[in-house]
């Protein structure tokens, strides 16, 4: 099966382009990836002065217009990666408010339970609560610095091969209608002939599911299986949040048929990050994910916080639980909200099985 978004053209004449590497998805994954690459090569050319390596045609694909247009997440940083790659990032990084106070809280409709401790893979003193939006910007920033060229606007459409080795990635095509057909200002897309090729797409990239089916990676695996996170921002009333503070919820407004979690997060200048993510096996077809987040807003603990604030920005991003670089490969793991979402998710689904967490739910 060819999955492709959008099929190229065809008996079009395409610009070549060599590369010595092409990275496709300028997220946290691809630019953290571009700037290890870039560290790689300074230590070689350090070591090796008579045998130079050049950066001039390693090239990192973004489909968003700009860096970081895409990125959306809770999000929290876990520092320990960005400081074995970049040590002391945090005297420069756009980083929010450092985390200092945590609780998680199993919710029915009118009440709450406060666990009495917070499970360790919840724990979140020393991350950061971080806009994932400027921090990928700046990260951009630095892989620039650097001399790798990041190309916005372009969107891999399809993996190019020479038998079953990839060579390369055919960006998109543009001015072509709804219909597959050249418009006026239409403009073939690119062939980058590539001596490696990384993918960073994030959950179910294009091109991802294209290497995925015609290798047959997810033979003998256990089937993907999604999540969908639904955020809002919120300036609200100060005092009401601590900046670096966080809280998890479990339970209502899903049922003991349902699995998922909710996130609070006390950014800087009164900015609450707040969303719900809910897995996408639910039995129920009327179950709506952004109707979840709408009820769990209702709550007392939640309208409280929110009384009197105003909604600033939302969004939704998907979610995987389960060389291919970040969600991408269906674990990424250099965000923690990816592994920490599974751990919230997995403690929903152990607890919708429980007798006692029926009982709750009966008890309101």
């Amino acid at each position: 099966m060819n999955l492709v978004f959008r099929k190229p053209m065809e008996g079009v004449e395409r610009p070549q382009m060599p590369a010595d590497v092409v990275v496709v998805g300028g997220g946290p994954a691809g630019m953290a990836c571009a700037l290890r690459l870039s560290q790689l090569i300074d230590a070689h050319n350090a070591a090796h002065p008579e045998s130079q390596l050049s950066k001039e045609n390693i090239y990192v694909l973004e489909k968003a217009r700009e860096v970081g247009q895409h990125c959306l997440s809770g999000a929290l940083l876990d520092p320990r990666s960005m400081r074995e790659l970049l040590p002391g990032f945090e005297k420069e990084a756009p980083l929010d408010a450092q985390v200092t106070k945590e609780a998680v809280y199993f919710l029915t409709e009118k009440s709450k339970f406060k666990l009495p401790i917070t499970p360790p893979p919840l724990r979140d003193h020393g991350n950061y609560v971080i806009s994932l939006n400027r921090f990928v910007k700046w990260m951009g920033s630095k892989v620039e610095e650097t001399g790798i060229t990041i190309f916005t606007g372009f969107a891999g459409s399809e993996l190019l091969y020479d038998g079953d080795r990839v060579t390369g990635v055919r960006t998109d095509d543009k001015g072509v209608d709804k219909e597959g057909r050249q418009k006026s200002n239409f403009e073939p897309g690119y062939d980058l002939n590539a001596k490696v090729v990384i993918l960073a797409e994030g959950p179910r990239g294009s091109l991802t599911k294209q290497l995925v089916s015609k290798f047959d990676l997810a033979k003998d695996a256990n089937p993907q299986t999604y999540g969908v996170g639904i955020k809002e921002l919120w300036e609200v009333p100060s005092g009401r949040i601590a900046a670096g503070e966080v809280i998890y919820t479990l339970g209502w407004p899903l049922t003991t048929k349902e699995y998922g979690g909710a996130w609070i997060y006390g950014g800087k200048d009164n900015v609450v990050s707040l969303g719900f993510v809910t897995g996408l096996d639910y039995p129920d077809p009327r179950l709506d994910p952004q109707r979840v987040l709408q009820e769990f807003k209702k709550h007392p603990l939640v309208a409280k916080l929110l009384d009197g604030g105003k909604m600033i920005r939302y969004g939704a991003k998907s979610m995987p639980y389960g060389r291919l670089v970040g969600d991408s490969s269906g674990r990424g793991r250099w965000m923690d909200d990816s592994r920490r979402f599974r751990r919230l998710l997995e403690l929903s689904a152990a607890q919708r099985h429980s007798p006692r967490h029926q009982e709750r739910y009966a008890c309101g």
